[in-house]
């Protein structure tokens, strides 16, 4: 079984969560086991059942009840049940899923946590000139985009490193390495959500093509960011045609080396914007470019390779900085449904908890030690990489909802529930439901495979009363569930 570290315990501590947790276990698990009990605290509408606009929604959308998992229960201890059916079934969540990635991460590793990157060189320097390795050791930052390693490597010209003479040594060993295949989930690679989690993740690993085009020369340019060092770009010929489908119209080819237009681009698409995961591109090849081309720009010169390694026992730290602190990171995955920040925040909390390279199975094993720790019953419950983007994870609208729950009662309350999409507003909720009273009521996290359509959260009710809402679908007519979820979070915002 895997323990917490001592250095782990000593922050449960200071956050005053671990005597809170233990305290807590029994009330959780008896609110668990009430809440899978008929005839628990019934609403005036039904005890085990849901309301009629809700099935009548269902039954329109041809979706039957055995694919729908509902429990809606009040956060004030009454133990009120407002509507519920399968409570205890195993369901893919989809992206809900990040919902217990991110609880748990900001309950284990607290509200102040930071991931560092950090600069070290093995070798002599001087007058600029620096004779050895430049190492950079990756601490699995979720959220270092371009801006952020820019001032990263301009931090290193002002400590005076102008002329690399070694190698750039990329240290990625935070955590374990292993095969990924970008194409497994989906069958769609250069997808940026199919991008894999590493500990030196560079803008996520994605590449942004912006194509503008010009009628009076017939050209159209091509740019692209993160901008890369010996990589070539063969723009698409101009089209008259209509826009369409003006992505598969460009016929892209993309390598480690060049990338190829051979296709064309509509003058009538006017400027535009393509987001790509380049699959054939390793992570070392991906920052090593980024890094030379960079470097240049900020007017340094590097003449050696880009190889894998580790912080040598007689390297220097040179620079260290720290990402945004977790509460903003969990932000971005929740609001916009982040999968690749997801993944890393999965594997850090592996690597926390066991002192190893995070990877998969200590990253599991982590969050089901957190809900044993919480007293929340998890047999049924499956976790594959912490971002929803799975076949394979399973989780009951009992076990969401007792982590709603407990995180509405905890002090780090206001951070998690503000990182959740206001309905109406923000994020992966803002087109929906905005001219309803629920609008700007309910923060609701949402899920999306083709046969899987989830949400779950929170909504304050006309009464001022708050509920939980936890409501997912399994079936291969969920693409038309929508209506039946907004008509659930609207009939809990007027009858709670």
């Amino acid at each position: 079984m895997l323990r917490f570290p001592h250095h782990c315990l000593r922050r449960l501590h200071r956050l005053h969560l671990l005597p809170r947790l233990r305290r807590s276990s029994p009330v959780s698990l008896s609110l668990l086991a009430a809440l899978l009990l008929p005839g628990l605290a019934a609403g005036p509408a039904m005890a085990q059942g849901l309301p009629p606009v809700v099935t009548g929604a269902l039954r329109v959308a041809h979706i039957p009840l055995q694919g729908v998992g509902v429990l809606v229960v009040d956060t004030e201890g009454s133990k009120r049940v407002l509507a519920s059916s399968n409570v205890a079934q195993a369901f893919n969540p989809a992206s809900v899923m990040k919902l217990v990635t991110t609880d748990a991460a900001l309950e284990i590793l607290g509200p102040t946590y930071t991931w560092k990157t950090q600069a070290y060189v093995d070798g002599t320097l001087a007058g600029g000139v620096l004779d050895g390795d430049l190492i950079l050791k990756g601490g699995g930052d979720p959220k270092l985009v371009l801006e952020n390693f820019w001032l990263f490597l301009r931090q290193l010209r002002a400590r005076g490193i102008k002329d690399i003479r070694g190698n750039l040594v990329l240290d990625r060993s935070y955590f374990a390495q292993s095969s990924y295949d970008p194409a497994q989930f989906d069958g769609d690679p250069q997808k940026p959500y199919n991008a894999g989690a590493d500990a030196l993740l560079l803008n996520y690993r994605t590449q942004a093509f912006r194509f503008e085009p010009d009628a009076a020369s017939g050209t159209v340019a091509v740019t692209m960011d993160p901008p890369m060092a010996g990589l070539r770009i063969t723009p698409p010929r101009l089209s008259q045609e209509p826009c369409g489908d003006w992505q598969g119209k460009l016929m892209m080819n993309n390598d480690a080396g060049a990338v190829s237009f051979g296709g064309s681009y509509a003058a009538d698409c006017g400027p535009r914007v393509w987001y790509v995961h380049p699959y054939r591109m390793s992570n070392q090849q991906y920052v090593g470019a980024s890094f030379a081309q960079m470097w240049a720009d900020l007017g340094g010169s590097f003449s050696g390779r880009v190889v894998a390694g580790q912080v040598t026992p007689s390297a220097r730290l040179m620079v260290e900085v720290a990402s945004p602190a977790l509460p903003e990171v969990i932000r971005d995955i929740n609001k916009y449904s982040n999968n690749v920040m997801a993944r890393q925040v999965f594997l850090t909390l592996g690597a926390e908890m066991s002192g190893q390279p995070g990877d998969t199975t200590n990253a599991a094993q982590a969050v089901r030690t957190w809900l044993a720790d919480k007293g929340i019953e998890a047999s049924a419950f499956s976790i594959e990489n912490g971002s929803g983007l799975s076949r394979s994870d399973r989780v009951t609208p009992g076990l969401l909802a007792g982590v709603l729950l407990q995180a509405y009662r905890s002090p780090l309350m206001p951070e998690f529930v503000s990182s959740l999409p206001l309905v109406g507003y923000d994020g992966t909720m803002r087109r929906r439901l905005k001219t309803q009273g629920v609008a700007g009521q309910a923060h609701i996290k949402t899920g999306t495979l083709n046969d899987v359509r989830s949400i779950a959260g929170y909504v304050q009710a006309a009464s001022g009363k708050t509920y939980v809402v936890v409501f997912l679908i399994n079936h291969a007519a969920a693409p038309n569930g929508q209506k039946a979820q907004d008509a659930l979070l609207q009939w809990v915002y007027e009858n709670g």
